[in-house]
C-alpha cells in the first residue's frame, strides 16, 4: 500500500550536508518541527557535516554517512521514508569537464538506486532537484526563457548527467506510477555554498584581499536564485504541487551579466573594480540561462521574497561572519583553486 502524507512525515534528504540540502533541512525543521529528517550524505569535498551541527541537536534529525550508490543502505533508509527529497549530485561544471565518470556514477546511477528503493517502499512523494542547465544555452540577446516545455539540450557532462536523471525520474512515474515531482532551478546562491562557485568565490577572495576571477569577457548571463527562496519553493511543491508536474524556479526578472553581478558584489563590499581578474574561458561555456517561473507562481503562488541586491547583502554578511566555516574548505582545496584559475589574461 502506498504511504500517504500526513502531519508527521519522515523525510529522507539526500545530499543534506551540501549547500542547498543544508539550507533546506534547516528550513524544513523550522517550518515542520514534528517531522523526522534523515539526512544521507557521502561527505564529498562539497559536503560539510559541521554545517548541520545545530540541526543535529534536534531529536527528530538523524545523519547517515553514506552514498546513494550503496543499494543496501539506501533500501534500509527509504523503508522509513514518507518523502524523498533528492539533492545529492555532483554539481560543478568545471569538475565535470575534468572527471565526467564521477558525474555519471552519482547523478545517473545514484538516482536510479534511489528510485528503485522508493518504488519498493511505496514512498508518498519522490522529489527530484534538477537544474536549468539541462535546457542548454540561450543566445545572449534572447528574451525568451526556459519553461517546463523547453526541449532538453545539455552541453556539459554535468548538464547531461542531470538531464539523464530527470528522464529516469519521469520514466519511473510513467512506467511504475511512482509519485514524483521535479524542480529545475536556476543558479542558487546564499549561506553554506562551497566557495568554488562564482558568488562565494568572489566574496571569500575579497575578504582575503585577493582578486575575483571571471571567465572570458564576463558577458555570460545567469538567473540567480536566493537559496532560502528555493527552499520555500520546494516546500510549496511538496505540500501543494501536482504529482507528475515539473516546476521551474528562478529568481530574476531582469538579465544581469556575470561581470555586472561581480561589480554589484564589489559595490556592496566597497571594493575597487581593479579586484576583477579576467581568466581564460572554460570549454563549452553556456552563454545564457533565463528561467520562466510563471507556472510555480500561477499554480502555487510562489515568487522571490528578496531582490538580487538584498540576497547578495545577506550572503556577504554570512560569509563575513562565518570565516571559520569557509577558510578551512579553501585551504583544503587550495591546489584545485590554483589549477583552475592559473591562466590569467590581462583585462
Amino acid at each position: 500500500m502506498r504511504k500517504t502524507l500526513d502531519k508527521h512525515n519522515t523525510l529522507v534528504v539526500t545530499g543534506g550536508a551540501g549547500f542547498i540540502g543544508t539550507n533546506f533541512c534547516y528550513y524544513w525543521n523550522n517550518q515542520h518541527p514534528d517531522d523526522r529528517i534523515i539526512i544521507l550524505d557521502a561527505l564529498t569535498y562539497a559536503g560539510n557535516r559541521s554545517s548541520l551541527a545545530e540541526l543535529e541537536k534536534q531529536s527528530t534529525v538523524r545523519f547517515v554517512h553514506g552514498t546513494i550508490n550503496d543499494a543496501a543502505l539506501v533500501d534500509d533508509i527509504l523503508s522509513e521514508a514518507t518523502m524523498v527529497i533528492h539533492f545529492a549530485a555532483e554539481s560543478h561544471v568545471d569538475r565535470s569537464i575534468t572527471n565526467p565518470n564521477l558525474f555519471l556514477q552519482t547523478n545517473v546511477m545514484g538516482t536510479h538506486t534511489l528510485l528503485q528503493a522508493a518504488l519498493k517502499h511505496s514512498v508518498a512523494r519522490f522529489h527530484h532537484i534538477s537544474t536549468d542547465e539541462v535546457f542548454g544555452s540561450l543566445p545572449l540577446d534572447s528574451r525568451e526563457g526556459f519553461s517546463e516545455t523547453t526541449a532538453y539540450s545539455p552541453r556539459s557532462p554535468y548538464a547531461a548527467s542531470k538531464a539523464a536523471s530527470d528522464h529516469l525520474v519521469r520514466a519511473y512515474a510513467e512506467t511504475y506510477g511512482l509519485p514524483v515531482t521535479i524542480t529545475n532551478c536556476s543558479n542558487n546562491y546564499g549561506e553554506y555554498q562551497f566557495p568554488e562557485k562564482l558568488i562565494p568565490l568572489a566574496i571569500t577572495n575579497l575578504l582575503e584581499g585577493g582578486t575575483v576571477p571571471i571567465y572570458g569577457p564576463g558577458n555570460q548571463i545567469r538567473d540567480w536564485l536566493y537559496v532560502q527562496d528555493h527552499c520555500r519553493a520546494i516546500e510549496l511543491v511538496l505540500l501543494n504541487g501536482e504529482v507528475g508536474q515539473t516546476y521551474l524556479v528562478g529568481g530574476l526578472t531582469e538579465d544581469i551579466t556575470n561581470l555586472e553581478l561581480i561589480k554589484l558584489v564589489l559595490k556592496i563590499m566597497n571594493r575597487s573594480e581593479s579586484s576583477i581578474q579576467f581568466v581564460a574561458d572554460r570549454p563549452g561555456h553556456d552563454q545564457k540561462y533565463r528561467v520562466n517561473w510563471n507556472t510555480i507562481q500561477s499554480q502555487l503562488g510562489w515568487q522571490p521574497s528578496v531582490d538580487l541586491e538584498q540576497g547578495l547583502q545577506r550572503t556577504i554578511d554570512w560569509y563575513t561572519n562565518n570565516q571559520a566555516w569557509w577558510k578551512p574548505l579553501k585551504e583544503a582545496n587550495a591546489a584545485y583553486f590554483s589549477a583552475q584559475y592559473n591562466t590569467a589574461e590581462s583585462s
